[in-house]
């Protein structure tokens, strides 16, 4: 399908953004393990003669897996004398950059950087080998100016950044409607305004923004702010699941140290059995992670809407990220991608199998 030159242009910016919060590595700020149960085991041995292997990982509650798997010292156990060490982002982009200068060798990410840092590299540097999470994105909005779906038209809605996740999803939603809006202007029957996530509420309180389309915790921050849940994104998908966020491994590093890979994997099936099984203990492990690592935890009000609509799952969700791309490539921010060998889900469904679970497929898109 053939995308206009200056979208293809601003795409390909998009994946070489520096993140805002930068640290020692250049890319993102450390995690803190203050867990005692993290600590390494006395006899342990290191996994692949490894000294470390370095995860990232969003301060999102979608990203609660790897939260929860830090906090309660699940990745370090599966690592043995290999220690985990953790890193920070606050978008996709900049995480696939660190993953590409082995700044970190696993990542936890949303779809469209998945997508777009495979097919920006020709399939050469990275593989998505599991799942985390389903669901937790909504539009949310100011009930005094938007009280049905047809009043967003002519409002200016905020997403995450030109061409993440939700707005790719936003996008597609308004195409939907047959209301036409300008991809990397983000003008047009809705005025799409590309906003921090940190920034969001206070554009919300301001006036400057009259709602949103992006993750949580933000659209539980807007709600405490006065504003209503218009949409929940999961209405509009089968069965009410996509994939919100996955788990990617540099081909390299996934070459060079699958014991290590399957260890990392081990530790995520183990920390979702746990989070399905104590739910209100897994909101307030994550929480406590989420302090640590940003100096501040998430009050009630927050927290408690935003954990209830999000899913944690081992499955990649493989066919709905197919969709989420033909999305992209339909809001003309991609050129139709080749996404076979995308997935290698090998690791996941041995470990899967192991520990006497259903394994999960990759809709063909799988390494070959």
């Amino acid at each position: 399908m053939p995308v206009n030159t200056a979208l293809r242009r601003t795409f390909a910016v998009i994946a070489a953004l520096p993140l805002l919060t930068l640290a020692a590595c250049g890319y993102g700020s450390e995690s803190k393990d203050e867990n005692a149960n993290a600590k390494v085991a006395a006899g342990a041995e290191k996994i692949d003669g490894l000294d470390s292997v370095k995860i990232g990982y969003f301060g999102n509650l979608t990203h609660a897996t790897a939260l929860v798997g830090v906090n309660k010292g699940y990745f370090q156990k599966a690592l043995g004398a290999t220690e985990a060490k953790y890193q920070i982002f606050n978008a996709g982009p900049s995480e696939i950059e660190a993953l590409n200068s082995g700044s970190i060798d696993i990542g936890w990410i949303g779809p469209s950087p998945a997508i777009n840092g495979f097919t920006k590299s020709k399939g050469t540097n990275l593989r998505i080998i599991g799942g985390s999470a389903s669901g937790g994105v909504k539009l949310v909005v100011n009930p005094d100016k938007i009280k049905t779906l047809k009043d967003v038209k002519g409002k200016k809605i905020a997403t995450p950044q030109l061409g993440n996740t939700q707005d790719v999803a936003f996008l597609n939603w308004i195409a939907d409607q047959g209301w036409k809006v300008d991809a990397e202007s983000g003008k047009g029957d809705v005025s799409v305004v590309r906003t921090d996530n940190k920034v969001t509420p206070d554009a919300y309180k301001s006036g400057s923004i009259d709602g949103a389309w992006v993750p949580e915790p933000t659209a539980s921050k807007l709600v405490a702010e006065g504003a209503k849940v218009l949409l929940d994104e999961a209405d509009l998908w089968p069965d009410k699941k996509f994939v919100i966020t996955n788990i990617i491994v540099s081909q390299k590093f996934l070459k060079e140290h699958p014991k290590a890979v399957e260890a990392v994997l081990k530790a995520s099936v183990e920390t979702n059995k746990w989070i399905n099984a104590n739910s209100d203990a897994a909101k307030t492990a994550a929480n406590k992670q989420l302090g640590i690592d940003s100096g501040k935890e998430l009050p009630a009000a927050v927290l408690d809407p935003a954990w209830k609509s999000i899913q944690f799952t081992n499955d990649p969700l493989a066919s709905t990220l197919n969709t989420e791309a033909e999305h992209a490539v339909k809001a003309g921010l991609l050129e139709d991608p080749l996404l076979t060998g995308i997935y290698d889900l090998t690791p996941l469904n041995t470990v899967l199998e192991a520990a006497g679970e259903s394994t999960v497929d990759d809709a063909g898109l799988g390494v070959k």
